[in-house]
């Protein structure tokens, strides 16, 4: 793989020796998943650092009821820790990560970051402050979940999604939104109802078209 998709996304690679450089190159590994595939959870064992290449990841808890709560999502040319938190001795809670569409990857094993990361420092900090920064995006969504009325929650995730697609259009069901945004399927529907009577959207099966982007704007 090219070296520089690596020095893009790693400020610590220049901090590198080259033993730990070709430790990268010749130790990753290529997946590809599709979307829906659960690709970490508490009883499957720790992964190891995953760069998104093409697609996106969705990071979630579950409820005691069963209800799933979106906690942030990690896009392409992120690197997603949590995957590693094995290697983060802080980190101790359950959390789901499954792919929120069809998913290209780089994998770098747990067994090779953990000697990389006893060796090199700039590496297991990289590592927190990407876990750390994460956790202010937890933060930012239970605040959304707590004060803010479900009408601007589910303008926020549309909003959002046509901004990072650069669409107008986005593929998604009201299940999909509801599981995102901490919701009930009912709630979101009439919601996303509303908005279509509004004429803010365009409704169709398994998509949602932004047909008055200004006027979405005005419940952000």
């Amino acid at each position: 793989m090219n070296e520089m998709i690596f020095s893009s996304v790693f400020p610590f690679w220049d901090k590198l020796d080259d033993d730990d450089k070709t430790a990268i190159k010749d130790g990753h590994i290529t997946k590809t998943f599709e979307k829906g595939s659960v690709v970490h959870r508490s009883d499957m064992g720790c992964q190891g650092a995953i760069l998104i290449q093409k697609g996106a990841f969705r990071v979630y808890i579950i409820s005691e009821e069963g209800r799933e709560v979106t906690l942030f999502r990690i896009r392409e040319g992120e690197c997603c820790v949590l995957s590693a938190s094995c290697l983060l001795d802080s980190i101790q809670f359950d959390i789901f990560i499954e792919t929120a569409e069809k998913t290209e990857a780089v994998v770098i094993p747990t067994t090779i970051l953990n000697h990389i990361m006893e060796e090199n420092p700039y590496v297991g900090l990289y590592m927190y402050q990407q876990a750390t920064e994460r956790f202010s995006e937890v933060m930012w969504t239970m605040q959304q979940i707590l004060f803010m009325a479900i009408d601007k929650r589910v303008a926020i995730y549309l909003w959002d999604e046509s901004i990072s697609r650069g669409l107008t259009t986005i593929k998604t069901t009201h299940d999909e939104i509801a599981r995102n945004i901490g919701s009930a399927r009912e709630v979101v529907t009439k919601v996303l109802n509303y908005f279509a009577e509004e004429g803010v959207v365009t409704l169709g099966r398994g998509r949602i078209e932004i047909t008055y982007k200004e006027k979405l704007k005005t419940y952000l």
